[in-house]
């Protein structure tokens, strides 16, 4: 059984892998402009079917050299409702990207624009830009196991699955995504 197991999850590495490398292809990217201190140079839904859970990442890539004590904060809508997730990333002026990335997401649904916004604080906190994107699955979270498939740092099979290498759990409760908007 075990080997069944490691057979579906280097099959679902595969096509992890080939379903990231598609979405950062046809990722949208913002164009700079006069005036700007960033651009969008990425963004993507990423699937761990490893530990059963979504998250959005954002890529920024510096039009100009940055200032010290910036920060980024990205507004990520929630997709099950309710208030969006807000995350705060310092800016390291030597790095040539920043990247955000949400809390787990439950919810996500396919073909659905999500709204993420993103602003640059200067080290006063002023706000120095504000980029506006949408970003859009090409995938239902359903394809997600209904919980983590390993459970430590050393890839341990969860016990919780045991005689069900899909991850799938008869009975399992799901996410209430009634309130998703």
């Amino acid at each position: 059984m075990r080997s069944g197991m490691a057979r579906i999850l280097s099959r679902l590495n595969v096509v992890g892998v080939a379903l990231v490398a598609a979405m950062a292809l046809g990722a949208c990217r913002d164009t700079g402009g006069e005036g700007k201190l960033f651009e969008v140079s990425g963004k993507i839904f990423i699937f761990n079917y490893r530990l059963a859970r979504a998250t959005y990442v954002v890529t920024l890539r510096p039009l100009r050299p940055m200032g010290e004590g910036q920060v980024a904060v990205a507004s990520f809508q929630n997709p099950a409702g309710g208030a969006p997730f807000v995350v705060e990333q310092k800016i390291w002026p030597k790095l040539d990207k920043v990247s955000l990335e949400s809390p787990a997401l439950t919810c996500v649904v396919r073909n659905k624009p999500y709204a993420i916004a993103i602003s640059i604080k200067g080290a006063d906190g002023a706000v120095l830009q504000t980029i506006d994107t949408t970003l859009m699955s090409t995938e239902d979270q359903s394809i997600l196991p209904d919980r983590p498939l390993v459970i430590d740092q050393l890839y341990t099979a969860n016990p919780d699955l045991a005689g069900h290498p899909d991850g799938k759990l008869p009975g399992e409760p799901k996410p209430d995504c009634s309130k998703a908007g």
